[in-house]
């Protein structure tokens, strides 16, 4: 980086100094070696300035490859993974022990302080809903929701100045564990750590005016404006459930929501630490 360029992020590092910042990493942007590295560098910079950086992560991908291998055919009702038990076994394990300790693992080799959480540690979990389907509902099994948020070893990492790197998976009081939507998990993680940013690292720029034109990007988005945008059929698909989740979080305490681009090298940086930044923010 040039020095002008340092110029222009000084009051931003100033700004988020001893703050905390978490990141929900996780979908295709995650499935590139090269594009990994780069997340987990600016991940390592945010570390490195004291900056209390939180990953949480995905890995639906190699769940399901795992699955495939044990013989169990992956099976989505709306877009939810269908989890039994066996199943269960399969999340857990890959989540704990694979994606989650590779991440660790990269950001120790950068440098950085780094930890993995179970988020069996974290999430005090209960069963979720019912999946509303066209033919009525249906029962996801080892599908939870998070009911409370135990903050105890996110704390001990920042004591020790390391990134909690965290699964998304939570445990009830019985022990039982559940697969967790990792948006929502990052989500309530933010809130109970009165975040002043919560970035959402993905496969796609932002939010689009128009899906098929990537110029379309709206640059901020205020949640007074999520209603509208959603009748005008700008938000569609899975993009709407993550802005309502937004506006969840921003009105439970949480300073700003971002949407990046995994896809663009240093996206987290540039939306950090520069006066443009990058993809969508919302805000209050």
């Amino acid at each position: 980086m040039h020095a002008p360029n340092l110029i222009e992020a000084l009051p931003y590092i100033q700004e988020f100094r001893g703050h905390t910042v978490v990141v929900k990493y996780g979908g295709s942007a995650m499935e590139n070696p090269d594009l990994v590295q780069v997340v987990l560098q600016d991940i390592a910079v945010l570390n490195a300035i004291n900056i209390r950086a939180v990953v949480v992560h995905g890995g639906g991908k190699s769940i399901s490859q795992r699955m495939g291998e044990a013989g169990i055919q992956p099976r989505f009702v709306s877009g939810i993974r269908v989890t039994d038990a066996e199943s269960m076994k399969i999340v857990e394990s890959v989540l704990d022990r694979e994606v989650n300790a590779d991440i660790v693992h990269r950001l120790q080799r950068m440098g950085a302080s780094a930890a993995g959480v179970s988020g069996k540690e974290v999430f005090l979990a209960s069963k979720g809903p019912l999946i509303k389907t066209d033919d009525g509902f249906a029962d996801a099994g080892l599908v939870g929701e998070v009911a409370r948020v135990n903050l105890a070893p996110i704390r001990e990492c920042f004591n020790d100045g390391e990134v909690p790197v965290v699964s998304p998976i939570g445990r009830d009081e019985n022990g039982v564990i559940y697969n967790i939507n990792a948006d929502i998990s990052a989500m309530e993680l933010a809130i109970a750590l009165r975040a002043a940013k919560l970035v959402y690292i993905s496969d796609v720029p932002g939010v689009l005016r128009d899906a098929s034109n990537p110029s379309s990007l709206i640059p901020t988005i205020r949640i007074s404006e999520i209603a509208g945008l959603a009748e005008q059929g700008v938000l569609k698909g899975g993009m709407l459930p993550k802005l309502d989740s937004a506006k969840d979080a921003l009105e439970r305490g949480v300073g700003k929501v971002q949407f990046i681009d995994g896809r663009q090298e240093h996206s987290l940086l540039a939306e950090m630490f520069t006066e443009a930044g990058c993809g969508t923010e919302i805000i209050r």
